[in-house]
């Protein structure tokens, strides 16, 4: 699921890398997939796509579709983007895929994924875990922390030589999405035992004074952190963002969950991929021009 998204299109490309056959399921499998050639056009020559991938449709909230999407698979890489309808669509994905026979669900959720969570995606987050734990499939439980993909969302303000945020001097953990697409890659193609979870963070926390360090060194342009309360972010976020309220609510509480709760990194994706995670540094090197007015 989500073959268009950060780490759902990292997770297809590395199981192509790898030869693996492999469904991808999207909403519109009449675009283009990143990276991927689009469908073949029979009246020019093109490139076809891998003979080992085939693309569906499938949306969360349809369960038809999911059900046609499910036939004849035998494990499941679940993901949906954030947002008050996950929960719902979540577990009913896990309940077609137990009635399709999928027999390893690979689920991505969230750091703090607690029944008494101050963050409520990590609230909804849980109750899925929780179902799938009670649904009897074989499943891993991928606990990623931010995606370093979301610091691109900085780049409008970077433009005007600022990083808004409510952390302060709090170290915060990102990890690239390619990485978190590796390793459910590994898992799903190697002998896993059931049941495990998995925390996932890039090599080192960074504070947002640090990011914006590191942006203005990169851009060659003054960049600085500006503190808000909590409050004032996610006015902000709202008015002048254009973030709807759940998301405003969602940033401004996993950045004070990084205040309440220090963070530091873990070495879980080294220690299943054999080697170190991505660096933040070479995520924004690599993306400089983004951060460019």
């Amino acid at each position: 699921m989500g073959a268009s998204g950060t780490t759902g299109n990292a997770l297809l490309h590395r199981l192509l890398a790898l030869g693996e056959p492999v469904r991808a399921l999207t909403r519109t499998p009449h675009r283009p997939l990143p990276g991927l050639p689009g469908p073949l056009d029979q009246t020019a020559p093109a490139s076809p796509r891998p003979a080992a991938m085939e693309v569906r449709y499938a949306d969360a909230a349809d369960p038809h579709s999911l059900r046609a999407a499910f036939r004849g698979a035998d494990r499941l890489f679940l993901t949906t983007a954030n947002g008050p309808a996950q929960v719902a669509w979540e577990t009913r994905a896990v309940d077609l895929a137990a009635d399709a026979g999928i027999r390893h669900i690979v689920k991505v959720s969230a750091p703090a994924a607690e029944p008494d969570s101050p963050v409520a995606v990590s609230r909804g987050h849980h109750a899925v875990e929780e179902h799938l734990r009670a649904s009897g499939v074989p499943y891993t439980v991928l606990r990623p922390y931010a995606f370093m993909q979301n610091l691109l969302r900085l780049a409008p303000g970077v433009a005007h030589g600022a990083v808004l945020g409510t952390t302060g001097d709090a170290l915060v953990n990102h990890v690239d999405g390619s990485d978190v697409g590796d390793v459910a890659a590994a898992v799903l193609t190697r002998p896993e035992p059931a049941g495990r979870t998995y925390t996932l963070t890039g090599p080192e926390a960074v504070s947002y004074p640090d990011i914006a360090a590191r942006l203005a060194a990169l851009t060659g342009r003054p960049v600085r952190y500006v503190h808000l309360g909590p409050a004032a972010l996610r006015r902000e976020l709202v008015r002048n963002a254009g973030l709807p309220d759940w998301l405003a609510d969602h940033v401004t509480e996993i950045q004070q969950l990084a205040v309440t709760r220090p963070e530091s990194p873990t070495t879980t994706v080294a220690e299943v991929l054999g080697r170190p995670p991505r660096t933040l540094d070479a995520f924004l090197r690599r993306n400089r021009a983004r951060f460019q007015p």
